[in-house]
């Protein structure tokens, strides 16, 4: 009977509804305000991220001023009209009338919402859209709107004035959202501020808008429903009292009072269970991964987690500060009682912020805050300090916030992908604690040395002086190692040379000589070994006095719990011309970047060798090497190793608004034909690029002026899957990447060697040759680039991997291998292992800082998803893919693919278009329901 009342009260209210201009005002101001603050004041499209966040962002507001719309004629004009005596002389409960008009107010928003629908489609039709956050944000809509109208029933039953219902519904919906804003919290400290985000509408609004269904926030706007309904229920029942008062007067008081400290105190109560939350993020990026986990189960000792966070911050970190706690809280809470978590405002303890600066580097930052009144700085802590033993590492603003400027040049402050970063500083602190300087303590697996060395009475005086060396130090190291670490001498001469012909197909290991013409053959090559891999060990000069270090750092490659070794080489550029971008492409954040996960070691290829502490080595950009780099490289891979290349037959120039194409010979080119890599003298051309602030040239009245305009530029390839490679490690968790002024590359098959094109262009791009890189502007402030005849896509990235050939092989040695003396000694690798992989990136300027930069300014934000598929690539290459699957996690990641404007005028009109259609579907359905329903009255009366 009760649930029949309802839905008939709800119908009788929807059928006014939409019989009166309340409902079709408010669906089209809904939905117009709604497209207006998603096109219009968010920039959708000069935001460039592919979310609906601007459509969730403003929604506590719009819903504070709209959803009183719809409530205020509820109660208050039964109250003038004197029909609410009728209601409340009923025989029915009067929550029934309560429950029918909230559901009722309920449906109507739910078709508000409806009318939204399409933005997420459209976003999702054109780009890779996640829709964990859409389904929370129209949930938390949902129940933020419910809590409004529950409010505005509640404040329209205590007047009988539309326009005071009206107002006071507004106040008291705003007041809700106030509480939480940063106008409020600004005035308070960090536990008043947390008080009043736990109070306001919109902070529980943001929480679950981003894609964390948390129980607490799920409750709080039950609880608002429930709390003003049963008080718009006791504000209905109390008219039917008399002056009098009465023992029933009394009960209904202190049952409204129960049930509404029932309701505040239940949500005081789920505030101190944590945990009771669901990420519904495609990438899960607010819960700790299972690569977290893995490292926290490392822990042997007590790990330390201290916040530094000041109670006064910058009015845009405040809201982050709680964030941060419950995000280490968990690393606590899953650790098994390993981590330690502290939260200090250094202010309040003295001895421990001298600590913070003296011992490890940390310091206050100065930020500006201005109000209305002044503008001021503000000295505010915000860092992470994680320890582990005597080691540590300390996490600033830089490596815990992103920063993104809006189109309205309002800055967007995000954590930047937090759990990567501590996850990472975890990893480091735990890696150099378990070192300690014993190369033994990371190892997992036993490591066999095995020494291919002919008899002593065949190997030469300074060469027989070294074995006994080196067998003496073995001895020592395998005493010290326990077990992890056995020696095994072998003569390649046994078994009738055997042997040797197997190190001489399977290695490369050729025999040397005692000097040239003297005949006197001998072998002597050092390997290390496991289940998993082989690696040589580089005899450099044969000095016993550098075999310990050598030995280490080959061990190293073994060790997971030791920072491996990062060899990088840059072309040579003089420091005035670096200022002023000239000269050549400079790459000082992609050495940051190595440095803050590697041990970085800048390299000079003309010596003709590469450090033997070397793991892996980075060659950018290379200019006109000579044949001694050539040699280090070649043998560097015949060894084994992995080496990662970036050049490209052109490069770029960018000074004083002019762009300049430069001949770029990298010295390489025979090489890389060699094996089986060509990359062609032109450059690749893409309609799906991304926006970059270039000098163009603009025509008017017979002149030529240069200015900088943000354009669509097809020289800078937007790479988004399939021009991913989706299965590979480097890519499968990058949505998007940027090649700048990339060439294209064709690989020749060889036998024994796998090629997988990791990066390829879109399948409408085109090649050019010519050296013009700048476009020109006509008066219509258009663009022009003619597309070339034959269109297709093209290969910018690839990896090789398998056994190479050594170009020295066919091709006489450089100087410094033919010199007198010990290095003589050193023969000629002349093919690699299987395990010998070759990384070549055909750009030399898409890790640039200058084009790194100009990407920030087009874009707004720093995320960089070139920089991160090259760390992918270092951490798959040195097997260190542990922080591979949370690297890429990220509020800005997702962006949108290039367009036209006329394509953007197109989808922002067609979903003008597309609501107004809706509103003219509900109110077609809405038509025909009063139009049966006519008939079927019509039918019973002339019955």
């Amino acid at each position: 009977m009760s649930e029949s009342v309802i839905r008939r009260v709800a119908a009788k209210e929807l059928g006014q509804y939409f019989s009166s201009p309340v409902a079709w005002l408010f669906l089209a101001g809904f939905a117009g305000a709604t497209l207006f603050v998603f096109f219009w004041v968010e920039s959708f499209f000069a935001r460039n991220v592919a979310d609906v966040r601007p459509l969730f962002q403003w929604m506590p507001l719009l819903l504070a001023f709209l959803c009183p719309a719809i409530t205020m004629r509820a109660w208050s004009e039964e109250r003038s009209r004197g029909t609410l005596e009728h209601v409340l002389t009923l025989p029915i409960g009067i929550s029934r009338f309560v429950y029918g008009k909230f559901l009722a107010s309920l449906v109507l928003l739910l078709i508000a919402l409806l009318l939204t629908l399409p933005l997420p489609i459209t976003v999702a039709l054109i780009s890779e859209l996640d829709p964990g956050p859409v389904a929370a944000g129209y949930l938390a809509a949902v129940l933020l709107g419910a809590a409004y109208l529950a409010a505005g029933l509640f404040v329209s039953a205590c007047t009988g004035n539309t326009i005071v219902a009206l107002l006071g519904s507004v106040a008291l919906c705003g007041g809700l959202y106030l509480l939480g804003s940063p106008l409020m919290t600004g005035f308070f400290g960090d536990s008043g501020a947390g008080l009043l985000r736990a109070l306001g509408s919109g902070s529980r609004f943001e929480s679950i808008g981003r894609g964390v269904l948390d129980l607490r926030d799920l409750y709080y706007y039950l609880c608002l429903c429930g709390l003003f309904l049963a008080l718009n229920v006791y504000a209905l029942e109390r008219v039917r009292w008399s002056r009098a008062h009465s023992r029933r007067h009394r009960d209904w008081r202190a049952v409204t009072l129960l049930l509404v400290a029932n309701l505040l105190l239940a949500n005081v109560w789920l505030q101190l269970l944590p945990g009771l939350r669901l990420d519904v993020t495609a990438d899960q990026r607010y819960s700790l991964s299972d690569t977290t986990r893995r490292f926290l189960g490392r822990l042997e000792e007590p790990l330390l987690l201290r916040g530094y966070f000041s109670a006064r911050q910058h009015p845009q970190l405040a809201p982050l500060v709680p964030r941060l706690r419950d995000l280490l809280a968990e690393y606590a809470a899953v650790s098994g009682g390993r981590v330690k978590v502290e939260i200090i405002d250094p202010a309040d303890y003295p001895e421990l912020e001298r600590e913070a600066i003296d011992r490890y580097g940390l310091r206050a930052r100065p930020f500006q805050v201005a109000d209305r009144h002044q503008a001021s700085l503000v000295n505010a802590w915000f860092q992470v300090l994680v320890t582990y033993g005597e080691e540590f590492e300390a996490l600033g603003f830089s490596q815990l916030v992103e920063v993104r400027t809006a189109a309205n040049r309002q800055a967007e402050v995000r954590l930047r992908n937090p759990e990567f970063n501590l996850t990472r500083a975890i990893r480091d602190v735990l890696k150099r604690q378990r070192a300690g300087g014993d190369p033994f303590t990371g190892l997992d697996r036993p490591v066999q040395l095995v020494a291919y060395v002919s008899s002593e009475d065949s190997l030469p005086p300074l060469l027989s002086a070294y074995r006994r060396s080196i067998a003496a130090q073995l001895e020592q190291s395998v005493e010290a190692s326990g077990g992890m670490l056995s020696v095994r001498w072998v003569d390649p001469a046994d078994q009738n040379g055997a042997i040797a012909n197997v190190l001489r197909d399977k290695w490369g290991f050729q025999p040397m000589v005692t000097a040239v013409g003297e005949g006197g053959e001998f072998y002597f090559y050092l390997t290390l070994e496991d289940s998993h891999q082989v690696v040589q060990i580089p005899t450099g000069s044969f000095d016993p006095d550098d075999f310990r270090k050598t030995l280490n750092a080959g061990l190293r490659r073994f060790a997971d719990s030791v920072t491996r070794t990062v060899a990088l080489s840059l072309p040579a550029v003089q420091a005035r011309m670096a200022e002023h971008h000239l000269g050549a492409p400079t790459f000082r954040q992609l050495e940051q970047q190595i440095s803050e996960g590697y041990s970085l070691r800048m390299e000079q290829l003309d010596d003709g060798s590469v450090s033997p502490e070397a793991d892996i080595l980075a060659v950018m950009a290379p200019h006109s090497l000579g044949p001694r780099a050539v040699y280090a490289i070649d043998q560097f891979l015949m060894r084994g190793g992995t080496v990662v290349l970036a050049t490209s037959p052109f490069s770029t120039e960018i000074s004083d608004a002019e762009m300049r194409l430069l001949p770029w010979p990298s010295g390489l080119e025979e090489w890389l034909e060699f094996q089986g890599i060509s990359i062609d003298d032109s450059l690749v051309m893409d309609p799906q690029s991304s926006p970059f602030p270039v000098p163009v040239i603009r025509q008017r009245g017979g002149q030529q002026f240069r200015d900088v305009h943000l354009l669509d530029y097809p020289y800078f390839l937007d790479l988004r899957p399939p021009g991913l490679h989706r299965e590979h490690p480097v890519t499968a968790s990058l949505p998007q990447a940027t090649m700048g002024w990339a060439s294209p590359l064709q690989v020749t098959p060889a036998r024994g060697r796998k090629n997988l094109t990791l990066l390829r262009s879109s399948s409408g791009a085109w090649l050019s040759r010519s050296s013009d890189i700048a476009p020109t502007v006509d008066a219509q402030g258009r663009t022009h680039f003619e597309p070339g005849a034959e269109r297709g896509s093209f290969a910018v990235g690839t990896i090789l991997r398998g056994r190479f050939q050594s170009w020295f092989k066919e091709h006489p040695r450089p100087e410094s291998a033919a010199d007198s003396g010990a290095s003589a000694l050193q023969p000629l690798l002349e093919h690699s292992p299987h395990s010998a992989r070759l990384v070549v990136f055909a750009s030399n300027d898409f890790l640039d800082d200058q084009m790194l930069n100009a990407s920030i300014a087009a874009s707004g934000t720093q995320y960089h998803g070139s920089l991160e598929m090259f760390m992918n690539t270092l951490d798959w290459a040195l097997q260190d893919d542990t922080l591979l699957s949370i690297r890429s996690r990220g509020q800005y990641n997702r962006t949108l693919p290039a367009m036209t404007d006329r394509a953007q005028s197109f989808i922002e009109y067609f979903n003008y278009g597309l609501a107004l259609l809706l509103l003219l579907l509900i109110a077609a359905l809405s038509w025909l329901r009063q139009r049966l329903r006519r008939r079927r009255y019509r039918r019973e009366l002339a019955l």
